[in-house]
């Protein structure tokens, strides 16, 4: 968000720097000039409150729909909450509810049953009006609209009663934060997981890695893994380097309270807003920091070559023993993992297990590196704690005999892992090009863990997903509000949100497969068959059922290590429950729907936590090949799920009927697509001579449809209120189902049609690329103007060129036989001419992307269309012409 320029002493707007706000440049040497810098701390502190008062506004005018429900809780709830959570008596209510007031909500459930009657009055006319040119298609319409209705209302009936939860931070930090300064918060463990040292670029990841080593929660209550699933040494020391910066940019986010606590985000901001109270030794902390920021993202840029050039040394010692040349740690060791030229047992998909704790837990003896302590001793941090949380690398052993199953199996062994370091009674997952934005998130979530009427039942907490490098207008719908803030609000009035990926905070004890409290039975077994055959890995799940909750550090002695590894070995697994009814799911795409579905299924219940301030921010693929790839996998795993086990029209009776609904809706949704394509094409009947109607009398035909979609648009203005979200966001909703509905899906149907045939393997799981492509300094859009074409692309192009010529054929048409064509038949042309501008207004999108670098300016489609009909409609006329003078037998 852009600030405007802070001003001077004098009032005058002062010039800012392209990176802080701030009126003053960097010194050659780093630093400042002192005098005029308080000016600008007071001023930037002035205007930072301006700022959220005019923040807390708009956040009033979001909340203006909602009402708060009135907290409530029985004594029988109220001891039994407390008896869980291992309190000694009267655990507080954690969060506020809200609902949709009523003169919005009984609007809206009105509007959803007028609807519901409209379609059936017009799906009635239609079958008693059978009257139609071309019966199969009109059966074929009429199995669309009946599908169309069937797949509607899935989608929309559990909208009917939206919940919206709010934590209550102060509640929170009053009952677990001690007067002495401890806490009671129970233990976390955060999961960091990366596939790709390329596809996901290290400064991303170790900016994640950071935000959480700094995030405002007790630093002995949580610790951090990393999951490289590539098994690089360039993942491993970028976590020593990140580490050793961390001990400086962690005491100074919590000594001058800075947000978002992500160094990469926190430089890049515009307008620089400083709460703390300490101006003049900000500036100065805050120069030394950055400075030491740059020289640390230099050492990540050069550690390729570092490593490369390392390996050369010491390969070329080893080179007369004949040894293959291999990757080496900087204390000499030969690197376990992938190689950098990959040989037998080391390289991409087929390498040995990896666990390396970089940092100890605080309680240690090494839990501050020794390699930041000059540099943090020139900072001022008496009555900061500069502890560091535990800190750990790990890659599981990969072998080309073992399935390792994608994403699902690395969070799995992050979760054996950490049940052997730290073995917290919660774990968050985060995508690596994910960061906290809100220091108060993890917080944000034990208010519903730790509430005293669902939380016990609370299986996981999810977050919406922000995105931070989408371009101002969303081209390709990647913010995904109508999900996050429509969907996921609604499903809040029944058993919860469905797990989304990331940001999502578990229950450990509902990953392990366990019920729910008011379910759970007195015998619960703790074996080999279910969990592996790792001892202290099964004594770890006896301490979770026991509700311990503070993290103690082990004696990492040899045995301890050689167990860890153990853990994570590439068949660990095998024989097991784990990806069945212990851990993430395998077998899928969407390992992420079908684990929560699984847990819903025990009974559980999930919630949707939004935060005033984003808890957490990711990168979207703003290109739309990557954007298409992405929904493909989706999809895909989608539609396997429903021909799978995991179909929620057989789940158990603890799955509550409107979040089987919409599960259900998850699996179905691609089949849309097929009718959507068959319409789609239709504008095909331009080029036939005769007049082709799909219904009779077609003008009533014509109204029933705006009719009802008119009523999905009025249905939206109200959801876009009570959602908090705009226009712009609904409509590029409605657009980007329609360019995947004519891309992405129908690939997606001929996969699993191929699958069910020939019993194919699923929806190959692909990395989505976060590394930029295109260098252009100035346009960080410059990705998306980049086409990339695919074959799951050429349905869509050939609708936009169908549509296109039917447009520029109907204009020649017009010229042609305006003249003689009765008025019935104009007006029967000009309302199929509705269906085709509309469609083409749909596939703007896509229109844009077809002509890549020229979609800058996206007016241009305003000349591009329009002379791409008048060519179609000369080239009609010229065809016409030559017809009637050499062929006059034949008509077109």
């Amino acid at each position: 968000m852009s600030s405007a320029p802070v001003p001077g002493a004098n009032g005058a707007a002062a010039p800012e720097d392209d990176a802080t706000g701030l009126s003053e440049p960097l010194l050659a040497d780093g630093g400042f000039h002192a005098g005029a810098l308080t000016k600008v701390v007071v001023a930037t502190a002035l205007d930072g409150k301006a700022k959220a008062d005019k923040g807390s506004v708009k956040a009033e005018a979001k909340d203006g729909y909602w009402v708060e429900v009135p907290r409530q809780l029985d004594a029988v709830a109220a001891t039994a909450a407390d008896l869980e959570s291992g309190g000694d008596g009267g655990r507080p209510l954690m969060f506020q509810e809200k609902k949709v007031k009523a003169a919005l909500l009984y609007p809206y459930r009105a509007l959803i049953l007028i609807r519901i009657i409209a379609i059936i009055l017009f799906i009635g006319w239609r079958i008693k009006h059978n009257n139609s040119d071309v019966m199969w298609f009109w059966v074929t319409s009429v199995v669309a609209d009946v599908w169309f209705t069937f797949s509607w209302l899935l989608y929309q009936l559990p909208k009917i009663n939206p919940i919206k939860r709010v934590p209550d931070l102060a509640v929170l930090q009053q009952h677990c934060d001690l007067p002495d300064g401890s806490s009671i918060l129970p233990g976390i463990d955060v999961f960091v997981t990366t596939a790709d040292p390329t596809d996901e670029p290290v400064l991303y990841t170790m900016n994640c890695v950071l935000s959480i080593l700094a995030v405002d929660y007790p630093i002995d209550r949580y610790a951090c893994y990393l999951s490289d699933d590539s098994g690089t040494l360039i993942e491993y020391e970028a976590l020593v380097e990140t580490a050793n910066f961390a001990a400086l940019w962690a005491p100074f986010c919590r000594k001058h309270s800075i947000e978002p606590r992500a160094p990469e985000n926190y430089f890049q901001r515009e307008g620089m807003i400083y709460p703390g109270r300490s101006p003049g030794e900000f500036m100065n902390d805050y120069s030394h920091v950055r400075m030491e920021y740059e020289e640390f993202k230099a050492r990540l840029g050069a550690l390729d070559g570092t490593i490369r050039e390392r390996s050369d040394v010491y390969n070329a010692v080893k080179a007369a023993e004949g040894d293959a040349k291999a990757t080496w740690m900087a204390n000499g060791t030969e690197w376990p993992g992938t190689w950098v030229e990959a040989a037998e047992n080391h390289k991409k998909g087929h390498h040995g297990g990896v666990v390396q704790v970089v940092l100890e837990h605080p309680s240690g003896s090494k839990s501050q590196p020794e390699l930041q302590v000059s540099s943090v001793s020139l900072l001022n941090f008496d009555g900061v704690d500069v502890r560091l949380p535990m800190l750990v690398y790990m890659a599981r052993a990969k072998s080309s005999s073992y399935d390792h199953n994608k994403k699902a199996g690395n969070l799995n062994a992050q979760l054996r892992v950490s049940a052997l370091l730290s073995n917290a009674p919660f774990v968050i997952n985060f995508d690596c090009d994910h960061y906290i934005n809100d220091s108060k998130a993890l917080r944000a979530a034990m208010c519903f863990m730790l509430d005293a009427r669902e939380g016990d039942n609370t299986a996981f907490v999810q977050f919406p997903q922000r995105f931070e490098n989408v371009d101002p207008t969303d081209r390709y719908g990647n913010h995904n509000r109508v999900f996050f803030d429509g969907a996921m609000y609604a499903l809040n009035g029944f058993q919860g949100p469905s797990y989304l990926g990331t940001g999502c905070m578990f229950r450990r004890l509902a990953l392990y497969g366990l019920d729910p409290p008011r379910w759970r039975s007195d015998d619960i077994p703790v074996d080999t068959v279910k969990f592996g055959n790792s001892v202290p890995f099964l004594k770890s799940v006896l301490a979770a059922l026991n509700q311990g909750r503070r993290i103690t550090p082990p004696d990492l002695d040899d045995s301890f290590l050689a167990e860890m590894t153990t853990v994570v070995s590439a068949s660990f697994d095998i024989g097991t429950d784990w990806g069945r009814g212990v851990g993430y799911i395998y077998k899928i795409a969407t390992e992420d729907m079908v684990t929560g579905f699984r847990i819903h299924g025990q009974g559980w219940h999930s919630m949707y936590c939004t935060m005033e301030v984003d808890a957490f921010r990711g990168t979207a693929p703003i290109n739309l090949t990557e954007r298409l790839y992405q929904i493909v996998r989706w999809a895909g795993g989608s539609l396997e799920m429903f021909f799978s086990h995991n179909n929620p029209l057989f789940a158990g009776p603890r799955l509550h009927p409107m979040q089987r609904t919409v599960y259900l809706n998850c699996n179905i949704y691609p089949v849309t697509s097929i009718f959507i394509l068959l319409y789609a094409l239709c504008p095909v009947m331009w080029l036939i001579p005769e007049e082709i109607l799909i219904q009779r009398p077609f003008t009533r035909y014509i109204l029933y449809l705006i009719v009802t979609i008119a009523l999905i648009h009025t249905i939206g203005l109200l959801e876009i209120r009570w959602a908090g979200t705009n226009w712009l966001d609904w409509w590029r909703n409605e657009q980007f189902f329609t360019v995947a509905s004519l891309s992405a899906y129908p690939a997606v149907l001929l996969h699993m049609v191929v699958k069910l045939l020939t019993r194919a393997k699923g929806i190959r799981f692909r990395v989505t690329s976060k590394q930029t492509t295109v260098e252009d300094d100035n346009d960080k859009y410059a990705e998306m103007y980049e086409m990339r074409w695919v074959p799951i692309m050429i349905p869509a192009a050939a609708v936009l060129f169908s549509n296109t010529m039917a447009i520029g054929v109907a204009m020649g048409k017009t010229v042609v036989y305006g003249a003689v064509w009765p008025k019935e038949q104009q007006k029967h042309a000009a309302l199929g001419l509705l269906f085709n501008l509309w469609l083409m207004i749909l596939l703007q999108p896509f229109a844009l992307a077809v002509i890549g670098r020229q979609s800058k300016n996206p007016n241009i489609l305003f000349i591009l269309f329009p002379v791409a009909f008048v060519v179609f409609a000369l080239v009609y006329i010229g065809v016409h012409i030559f017809v009637v003078n050499f062929f006059p037998s034949m008509e077109i």
